[in-house]
């Protein structure tokens, strides 16, 4: 049974202004809502009963399921199941965007123009449709680990220097595991040690006892490397006397990088759907 909508206005919630909320609305309430959240860029959330269809460099078709859907003020949109944290369907900013009410469903449809794509969303029941306007001014900082910095140089070799290419990771040798191992342009093997934080001598130290488990087996010319944002002051003179290396690696722009690289098999998953 239908029961009419209601409407929590901004004494309800003074936190956030405006906010208005619809609960069960009928279609052509959701239709009125929707449009006017579009237009005014602002957050949309809309939650009930949707099927969708994709159609552009690939084409998809999701079956009807309750979700939500969120339209962002840049005019990108994603579709979310009940479970997991990536969208089931998506699309970036800078939508173009479509509403109508037709046959008691609500169609909200994005379409971008470069490329030529477009995603229609179909609902027939609708729990709710909240359109916020939201203030966020804060500033994002990324942070990886060692393990994040190593993934990132696997993913973008070019992070410890042009021409670089690795061969494995973690690899073992007598002291320990190094952390990656390849060879640079010139074909000489490199072998490098990555420090999240400022390299301290014992981290040369490391490198050192691992050049000479490699060099033992080696048929070529090793060279060492340590990896991280900085280095100790005492710690230049102790590379320079045991032949090694240092190249800055900065944590924040291995997190940017491992981003993008998720965010590039996203985008690829969802084409190939």
């Amino acid at each position: 049974m239908h029961k009419s909508s209601k409407s929590i206005g901004e004494n309800a919630l003074s936190s956030f202004k405006p906010l208005n909320v619809l609960v069960r609305p009928n279609v052509a309430e959701a239709e009125k809502a929707v449009k006017e959240a579009v237009s005014q860029r602002k957050t949309l959330l809309v939650v009930g009963n949707c099927w969708v269809h994709y159609l552009g460099r690939a084409k998809s078709k999701l079956e009807p399921g309750e979700r939500i859907l969120i339209i962002k003020e840049d005019g990108s949109l994603l579709v979310h199941r009940s479970v997991g944290y990536e969208p089931v369907n998506w699309q970036p900013p800078g939508c173009i965007f479509n509403v109508q009410a037709k046959d008691a469903l609500l169609e909200i449809r994005a379409v971008r123009r470069k490329p030529a794509e477009s995603v229609k969303v179909f609902f027939d029941r609708i729990q709710m449709v909240s359109a916020l306007s939201l203030q966020d001014s804060g500033e994002f900082s990324l942070y990886a680990s060692e393990e994040d910095m190593q993934k990132a140089i696997l993913c973008r070799p070019s992070l410890l220097e042009e021409g670089f290419k690795p061969i494995s990771y973690e690899k073992r040798v007598q002291p320990g595991f190094v952390d990656i191992y390849g060879v640079d342009k010139d074909g000489k093997l490199v072998v490098v040690e990555i420090k999240r934080k400022k390299a301290g001598k014992e981290a040369a130290i490391q490198l050192a006892k691992y050049i000479d488990a490699v060099k033992s087996r080696a048929d070529r010319e090793v060279r060492g490397i340590l990896a991280a944002p900085s280095i100790a002051k005492e710690v230049q003179r102790t590379l320079e006397t045991l032949g090694l290396e240092f190249k800055p690696l900065d944590p924040k722009k291995c997190a940017e990088t491992l981003r993008r690289s998720e965010t590039a098999k996203l985008a690829e998953f969802f084409v190939e759907k």
